[in-house]
């Protein structure tokens, strides 16, 4: 592979969870046009994810949970045993109208992500992510869980060593039920302390193989620095992976309406750029992040990242054209957004003070045993 890879696919551009679900405004797509507006975005680095097959799906999944995913895509009904053992149809996770094919495509792409990185290279599926998804039921927005299933491609094309980071805002219980207790699959967490889904606390090591490190609210780019360098870095680079995927939420930033972290879009820059070079195989996830403006303009600067291209201080008019299409409904965000939401994907620094709980929960995963 000479050149990144990028995966995406055009449902995720019509497609949402319903008008009030926090997943109603558009991400995957923003980054596509974006990306494509910057003149980042050739054909040759362009590929449309597939669908994956039950089959595929039911190497973690239950048979039986794949199939009620796609009969209620087909009634658009879930019954109540399908609410009461899968939770499909709650108001987490609703019925819509490509509630199998939207996640199945997602899951496509992170298990070809796993074939194509047999023999090295960098690969981006900003529509994975949904590290949350249980084998046998949906959970928090996730219907399948993605990273599992390319951890479990990399493995099956001969990838042994796995680094798995996760910085999104929540953390990511699903990912840890599929992994736990695996010495060779390291897993390293940032997420909001007492956040939904309320697990990960940072005596939990999933089995011996897992660093969680839950934070206060207000985490800011000065305190993910101090992480990033004393507790991401190190651990991933003596681990020593054949392979990192790094999911990179956009929740922890500000301006989302689901957490309470306090990052600039630099801070999670900051982390991918420092894990660049660590394997000769790298597949980067997007995941949480529910304002449309924090989740285009970060991801964005991801794929320019993997490609060794600098945002512009200024965006073109072509790429302020797709930002200022943006909507973000029902949310007092979107009513007056700021000029530099239009115009930069860069955000100002978010710095501030390093709290000593942050630097005692580090100190505490530096002295883990075993890891």
């Amino acid at each position: 592979m000479k050149r990144p890879l990028f995966i995406g696919h055009e449902i995720f551009r019509h497609s949402s969870y319903g008008r009030w679900h926090p997943l109603r405004v558009p991400r995957v797509s923003t980054v596509m046009d974006l990306s494509k507006a910057l003149g980042w975005l050739p054909p040759d680095q362009f590929i449309t994810s597939p669908r994956a097959k039950p089959k595929a799906l039911t190497h973690w999944h239950t048979p039986e949970y794949i199939n009620a995913l796609q009969r209620v895509q087909a009634e658009q009904r879930a019954s109540a045993q399908d609410h009461q053992r899968h939770d499909i149809g709650s108001v987490t996770n609703p019925v819509f109208p490509e509630i199998f094919t939207r996640p199945a495509t997602a899951a496509g792409g992170s298990i070809l992500a796993g074939e194509l990185l047999r023999d090295g290279g960098v690969i981006y599926n900003p529509a994975g992510g949904t590290h949350h998804g249980m084998p046998d039921r949906a959970n928090g927005f996730c219907y399948l869980n993605d990273p599992v299933l390319a951890m479990l491609s990399l493995r099956h094309h001969g990838v042994r060593r796995i680094a798995y980071i996760d910085i999104d805002a929540h953390h990511p219980d699903g990912v840890e039920t599929g992994f736990g207790g695996d010495p060779d699959c390291l897993m390293i967490s940032v997420h909001e302390d007492r956040l939904w889904p309320r697990s990960g606390p940072i005596e939990n090591d999933a089995g011996g193989n897992a660093l969680n490190l839950p934070v206060p609210r207000g985490f800011n780019d000065s305190e993910m620095a101090f992480v990033r360098d004393s507790l991401i870095l190190p651990k991933v680079a003596a681990f020593k992976p054949d392979a990192i995927v790094f999911l990179c939420g956009a929740d922890g930033i500000e301006e989302d309406p689901l957490s309470h972290m306090k990052l600039s879009n630099n801070a999670h820059i900051a982390v991918l750029k420092g894990l660049l070079g660590i394997a000769p195989r790298l597949l980067v996830l997007g995941g949480g992040g529910y304002n449309p403006w924090s989740v285009g303009r970060l991801w964005t600067q991801i794929w320019g990242l993997l490609n060794g291209l600098d945002a512009p201080d200024i965006l073109p008019d072509a790429a302020e054209l797709v930002l200022r299409a943006l909507r973000f409904d029902g949310n007092r965000r979107g009513k007056n957004p700021p000029q530099h939401w239009f115009t930069t994907l860069r955000d100002a620094p978010r710095e501030g003070p390093l709290r000593e709980e942050i630097r005692a929960g580090v100190k505490l995963l530096q002295q883990r045993s075993g890891i």
